[in-house]
């Protein structure tokens, strides 16, 4: 029997869905093209007016909004409404230092926390589910997004954000946590460190996992499966359409049910914009049909993917996505966290340094690894350990505060790092993804 937190959408017939999509779409570009000048002007530059929007047909005539235009709109160029509608922001990192920052009116954050509800159901979960939330609550969206849900579907909530996984053990224990929310490399961790405290998979009370915010693989999920003896969902969500829940798996655990409802999505060739058909392999664009703070319409992702309509099981009519299969841009997600070559550029200029420089990322015992390589300039390079160590920690500390996680410094003599002919190798990532 498949779980739906609103049967009725959940299950709509396709063309219920499309009139619906369509009627929303033709209401939004009204609402936006008055709301926001900066898309207004992107529809002007484009020649076409909301009246050239009848239904979902039409969307390929919208222009495309980017990261770029995130960032030159900072912080309220594409803000949808006045600030006094606003209830709350979410946050997460941009490309070189500037945010991303989305914004929320009471309507934005009931219709996302529904979306999340959904994914809990999917998962199993009811109002008598003890719901252990452990993304990182604050700017991220991981944690409210969840939160938010669980509370909505009735489960009683843990909020344990992220760490100290001592603490999270011992409340996952002593009350009982059915449904764990995290990433899936801290799932794999708190796994292990269960077996390392002599608990076997069936001395916990979980029974299912919802895990996002970064790649993983069919072979990382058997794994955390059975070390906790669970079913482990996958979730997906960007901060700049809400956070999680723009899409979830259902029991069938082949892709992801889109939210079709609130989130129109096209796959577009990424070098040209041109949509290509259901089932091709490209660029996932998102429309959000119904936000009111932060409205963005065909939004690129830079996420790779392939999306179906093929009947499901679990009885959802809703569109499903693949797991991204890669990125048309040069982002890295490290536990959980966005990280750009670009970001770390922009810090080593600052604490002048060259930009010389190497990533490896690898995975060991399901946590990532992320170590930087970096020239020092002949007048920096020092045979002192000690002066080459406090080097070492400041910068880590620079990075630190751009990139919201910790990277570990190696700082090099001159020249050491191998120049190629054409694109520099800027990283290295030993984890094995797809």
């Amino acid at each position: 029997m498949a779980n739906y937190y609103q049967p009725e959408i959940e299950t709509m017939p396709v063309d219920e869905i499309k009139a619906l999509q369509s009627k929303k779409l033709v209401e939004q570009v009204k609402y936006v093209y008055e709301n926001v000048p900066y898309y207004r002007k992107k529809m002007e530059e484009k020649g076409v007016k909301p009246e050239d929007i009848k239904g979902i047909e039409d969307i390929s005539k919208l222009p495309f909004l980017s990261k770029d235009d995130l960032r030159d709109a900072y912080p309220y160029g594409l803000l949808g409404t006045d600030l006094k509608n606003i209830v709350r922001i979410q946050s997460t990192s941009g490309t070189t230092g500037r945010r991303v920052v989305a914004f929320y009116t009471q309507e934005d954050i009931d219709m996302w926390e529904e979306c999340c509800a959904r994914a809990i159901v999917a998962a199993g979960g009811t109002n008598e589910d003890v719901c252990h939330v452990c993304y990182g609550y604050g700017l991220f969206t991981g944690g409210p997004g969840l939160n938010g849900g669980s509370h909505k579907v009735g489960c009683m909530t843990l909020p344990m954000s992220s760490g100290n996984t001592d603490r999270q053990i011992q409340f996952m224990m002593d009350l009982g946590s059915t449904i764990l929310c995290c990433t899936p490399s801290y799932a794999a961790y708190i796994g292990e460190s269960l077996a390392e405290k002599g608990y076997k998979p069936e001395d916990n009370k979980l029974k299912a996992g919802i895990f996002g915010a970064e790649p993983w693989t069919e072979e990382m999920r058997q794994e955390i499966e059975k070390s906790l003896g669970i079913k482990a969902y996958d979730i997906y969500g960007l901060t700049e359409t809400s956070g999680p829940g723009v899409s979830f798996e259902c029991e069938e655990q082949t892709g992801m049910h889109i939210n079709e409802d609130h989130f129109y999505a096209e796959i577009i060739d990424p070098k040209t914009g041109e949509v290509l058909p259901e089932g091709e392999k490209g660029e996932l664009v998102f429309t959000s049909l119904d936000k009111k703070g932060f409205p963005l319409l065909r939004y690129r992702t830079k996420d790779i993917c392939i999306l179906t309509r093929k009947p499901c099981s679990c009885g959802r009519t809703h569109i499903k996505m693949s797991k991204p299969l890669g990125r048309s841009d040069d982002m890295m997600i490290i536990r959980g966290v966005n990280v750009f070559p670009s970001q770390i550029e922009t810090v080593l200029l600052k604490e002048g340094y060259t930009p010389n420089y190497q990533i490896v990322v690898d995975r060991v015992k399901n946590t990532d690894t992320f170590d930087i390589y970096v020239e020092c300039t002949p007048e920096r390079f020092s045979d002192k350990v000690s002066e080459m160590q406090n080097s070492e920690k400041e910068l880590a500390l620079a990075m630190r505060a751009m990139l919201g996680i910790n990277p570990k410094i190696h700082l090099v003599a001159p020249k050491s790092i191998e120049r190629s002919e054409g694109k520099a190798v800027r990283v290295i990532d030993k984890r094995k993804l797809h």
